[in-house]
């Protein structure tokens, strides 16, 4: 066991892993964050994405060794003080999703992009959610949402 220390959430945190734990493991088993979701234990679905310095990353396949010294963010740091991210909104406002079960990682994945490119276009936006999988069909409800969130980003401060 390991003991490694990070920013989570914007939150210090500190957590023992195993050597070979994966970031997604610590996140859902040891701190109770079941936000990220499972989905291929691979890195191609994508339901696992958080913001880790900044980059999106896969969780799945990233060692929760990785983190020591990172500032990680979950789904569950996005909303603050009761208000949710303009990217949770827009995606409620949008019906951008249906079962649920990808909309993390789809979030996730998309304000790794925005912190990049805050007005991306669709086809930006096409191209830098290609790898996170949804079986529901919102595509189009979900480029939407991630094109009206980085409108409303810019003109507000938010994490």
């Amino acid at each position: 066991m390991k003991t490694i220390q990070f920013e989570l959430n914007g939150e210090a945190a500190s957590v023992s892993v195993m050597p070979e734990e994966s970031l997604l493991g610590a996140l859902r088993e040891t701190l109770g964050l079941t936000g990220t979701k499972f989905g291929c234990g691979a890195g191609y679905c994508g339901s696992c994405t958080v913001i880790m310095d900044g980059e999106a990353v896969r969780s799945c396949i990233t060692q929760a060794t990785d983190a020591e010294g990172s500032a990680v963010l979950t789904i569950e740091g996005l909303a603050k003080n009761g208000s949710l991210h303009p990217l949770q909104d827009e995606f409620m406002k949008l019906d951008a999703l249906q079962c649920g079960y990808c909309t993390p990682g789809m979030i996730m994945n998309a304000y790794g992009l925005l912190l990049n490119n805050p007005e991306p276009s669709r086809e930006e936006v096409i191209i830098a959610m290609d790898e996170n999988l949804c079986r529901c069909g919102v595509h189009t409800r979900i480029i939407q949402a991630i094109q009206n969130a980085g409108k409303r980003m810019t003109k507000t401060v938010m994490p």
